[in-house]
């Protein structure tokens, strides 16, 4: 961590956003241009004195989190961001974030906070995830080297039970469907097809599925996440193209405003910045 370079462009930030820039009254003759201290830590979510200490060389490690409201609150391009992470010691790539995600993406999930948020490539591998993605999906307790959607969803033992139930057949359907397609757009990819040959081999249920040649984009959906935490809460997991690259797509998921999934991710929300 590079305190007195943290500090330096902190300060130097701070002074460039105005009152006006992030909706702030602009009351009372001020001293230096942009904003005061305690309006930075006001759009930042923390205390003045830990902002104070951070501009002063003499904070703590900052967490992503902390790093990543900063950014928000003086207004940084993705350039400035990327530098902002350096200087305060945190790894643009979090432990187990595959290295091949573009900075944008991992900024653009990260800055994400209310809802979870994942990164995904043709073979339906998670590469990487913000914290509440992290939570809801439950990857501490898996490998990962084996973040693989279609391998849990056909290998539970419970599989022909989803099948069975509409919104989650549906899902499942869907994926497969969206596998066959990746598998014609990407027709060179050794991943693809190992995955295809691992999945009919190990799943009656996948190849009852796969043998149906059914092809669909990836696509907005319902799902539901059974968490030990909040119990089950239902998502819309909506996709977009991570910009120059057609292999990677970012998934975002939102939960019905007043329903009780969105309370549910809330509380998941509450315990993931409590621990």
């Amino acid at each position: 961590m590079n305190r007195a370079g943290l500090a330096e462009f902190l300060r130097s930030r701070r002074a460039r956003v105005t009152p006006g820039d992030v909706a702030l009254p602009d009351t009372g003759q001020r001293r230096t241009p942009g904003l005061r201290r305690q309006e930075v830590a006001q759009l930042a979510g923390m205390s003045i004195d830990y902002y104070i200490r951070l501009e002063q060389g003499r904070g703590p490690h900052p967490s992503r989190q902390v790093i990543n409201a900063l950014a928000q609150a003086l207004m940084l391009d993705q350039d400035e961001r990327t530098h902002l992470f350096r200087l305060a010691g945190q790894p643009l790539n979090a432990p187990g974030i595959r290295s091949d995600v573009p900075e944008s993406a991992l900024h653009l999930i990260d800055s994400l906070e209310e809802v979870p948020a994942f990164v995904l490539n043709p073979r339906y591998d998670i590469l990487a995830w913000n914290p509440l993605a992290y939570a809801l999906l439950d990857l501490g307790s898996r490998s990962h080297d084996d973040l693989n959607v279609i391998r849990w969803t056909f290998l539970s033992p419970d599989i022909d039970e989803l099948l069975d139930d509409e919104q989650q057949g549906h899902f499942a359907r869907a994926c497969v469907a969206n596998l066959r397609m990746a598998v014609g757009c990407y027709p060179d990819d050794p991943g693809l097809r190992a995955l295809v040959a691992e999945m009919l081999a190990l799943s009656p249920a996948f190849a009852r599925v796969w043998d149906a040649h059914e092809v669909r984009p990836r696509e907005e959906r319902l799902t539901h996440v059974a968490h030990p935490a909040t119990g089950t809460i239902e998502t819309l997991c909506q996709v977009m193209r991570v910009p120059g690259r057609d292999d990677l797509q970012v998934v975002i998921c939102t939960t019905e405003p007043g329903s009780p999934s969105e309370q549910a991710l809330r509380e998941l929300r509450r315990l993931t910045l409590s621990s």
